[in-house]
């Protein structure tokens, strides 16, 4: 039985490694296409410019009386440093060194202790999914030459 559940965890991690070759050759292939890129680029501007996401701001902001506590909308400064470095022709791997960056800059520093850094993840995790929902159902919507 040992045996069997070691086998099933190495084939959720190949299937996992499979997912995410297969994503970076597509973004790959749109990377190099510079009239896609500069479309993506208006959808993801005009939807800040629009404050479309005020409501996911809203879900982020967590009321504490002290304001020094106040959770700070890092999901959406990650967002914003992606899209500033999304250009025509860039690589992939700058793409990730930019969030990467992030994660160190806002997640993982910040954390005092392994629990502390466990649990700034796993809301960072939760928000950035949520975010990243809320754009896609937003560009698919209202933004669809953005979204291919």
């Amino acid at each position: 039985s040992s045996s069997l559940t070691e086998a099933k965890e190495f084939v959720k991690r190949l299937r996992r490694q499979t997912d995410l070759c297969n994503m970076v050759k597509t973004v790959r292939a749109l990377l190099n296409n510079n009239s896609t890129v500069i479309v993506l680029r208006s959808g993801l501007h005009a939807i800040f410019n629009e404050k479309s996401l005020d409501v996911t701001k809203d879900l982020f902001q967590e009321k504490f009386k002290n304001p020094k506590k106040r959770q700070k909308n890092i999901q959406l400064k990650c967002l914003k440093n992606f899209i500033s470095s999304l250009t025509s022709s860039t690589d992939i791997r700058d793409l990730l060194s930019c969030l990467s960056s992030d994660l160190q800059t806002f997640v993982i520093k910040p954390s005092k202790s392994k629990e502390a850094f466990k649990e700034q993840a796993s809301d960072f995790m939760l928000k950035w999914n949520l975010l990243l929902s809320n754009v896609g159902k937003i560009l698919t919507i209202n933004r669809t030459d953005s979204f291919g």
